[in-house]
């Protein structure tokens, strides 16, 4: 057989660091132990039954067997734009300020690649979602990490950019609430972005994943709702977490109409379109009964509290997130994040992932997910107890 090499690109790509942590559960399941894995991000409830019942219905209409419109359905994008109006208040046009992605990942990666040209300047948060940094390297662009610091509630301080990162940048993440710290942003925040991105010229790209997952009756702010937000940027917003979807890749993105064509115009090239029946059910997710939301809500708080509770009581100092399905939890000494998160494999066999795989700021951290039953987090809390670290 052949060896082709591969190309200067795909080697230049940042390398997957939790395929490492996914090789190391699965040796401890082949060995036969059993694992409570809190490392992944995959939510493990299903789509609620009106939007699968929708999916197979519109399955067996001979319509959506034929390619679909390139740039989604007008219904899908309209439903986009009326789920903005009433859940967050913001005026979408559909056709001009929606784009729809094969998943929100797809519009993340392809945003770098499509304002930016080699060598270009990107701001992303440290930690943030590794993800970000694949497009700003297929883009060949560089980046300037923003730390995300707990004395500073994990938001970036503007104030330490020097004028000419500012000046360079070209784009910059955010992403609230956050992954992984479970942090969350007010509008007095977004709406300082949007006075920065005006002062820079910087396009700002608010990763919104976990816009519909917020605690203590809070509900998550979007960009979008700060004074221009618009004008300088958009939001991406992808139904897996909020509708448990994160298997049917569908996601959109929202905001400032040259970006949203740029985005089309990448995808008119990289994809042919999104199955109608997806599309169909994506709309009955967004328009439809919205309960399913609240008591999503309701249970990821319950294990929040039953988790962080439950650690607080073994002696270990743990903040509670403000948002999404993450416990950010501070390791303690003397491990490394990737020493902890060994250790607790090794000797309690629970996974979680390392802070440094997050970036450079997310040493000394690991992130735990919520995405299993309260009883389960109860058990893990029981395995931590016996290794006597608190």
């Amino acid at each position: 057989m052949v060896n082709y090499p591969q190309s200067d690109l795909l080697e230049s790509l940042p390398k997957q660091f939790f395929a490492s942590l996914t090789a190391k559960v699965g040796k401890k399941l082949e060995q036969g132990h059993d694992v409570i894995n809190l490392g992944q991000g995959n939510p493990d409830m299903p789509t609620p039954e009106h939007i699968v019942k929708s999916l197979q219905s519109a399955a067996e209409k001979p319509q959506n067997h034929k390619y679909s419109p390139f740039q989604g359905f007008p219904y899908l994008k309209k439903a986009a734009a009326d789920f903005y109006k009433r859940e967050f208040d913001v005026d979408l046009d559909p056709e001009t300020e929606i784009a729809i992605l094969f998943g929100g990942k797809a519009g993340l990666v392809e945003i770098p690649q499509c304002l930016l040209n080699p060598g270009d300047s990107v701001l992303v948060p440290d930690p943030g979602y590794p993800d970000y940094w694949s497009g700003v390297a297929l883009a060949k662009a560089k980046m300037v990490k923003m730390s995300l610091r707990e004395e500073n509630n994990f938001l970036p301080v503007y104030s330490e950019l020097s004028a000419d990162q500012l000046n360079a940048a070209k784009l910059m993440f955010l992403n609230y609430p956050n992954n992984p710290t479970g942090a969350v942003a007010n509008k007095d925040f977004f709406q300082e972005t949007v006075d920065l991105s005006r002062s820079h010229g910087i396009c700002i790209v608010h990763d919104f994943a976990y816009g519909g997952i917020g605690f203590d009756g809070i509900k998550p702010e979007s960009f979008l709702q700060a004074e221009g937000a618009k004008e300088v940027g958009i939001e991406i917003y992808t139904l897996s977490k909020t509708f448990n979807m994160a298997g049917w890749r569908v996601g959109f993105a929202a905001g400032n109409a040259s970006v949203i064509t740029a985005l089309n115009l990448m995808q008119d090239h990289l994809y042919v379109s999104l199955f109608g029946a997806v599309q169909e059910a994506a709309a009955a997710a967004l328009s439809g009964p919205q309960d399913c939301i609240k008591e999503l809500n309701s249970i990821y708080e319950s294990r929040r509290n039953t988790f962080i509770s439950g650690l607080r009581e073994i002696g270990w100092n743990v903040q509670a997130p403000k948002g999404s399905f993450f416990a950010w939890l501070k390791v303690p000494e003397p491990f490394t994040s990737e020493e902890f998160a060994d250790y607790l494999l090794d000797k309690a066999h629970i996974a979680v992932a390392p802070g440094i795989g997050f970036g450079d700021f997310g040493e000394g951290y690991v992130r735990a997910g919520l995405l299993t039953s309260e009883d389960r987090l109860k058990e893990a809390v029981g395995r931590i107890k016996k290794l006597n670290l608190f």
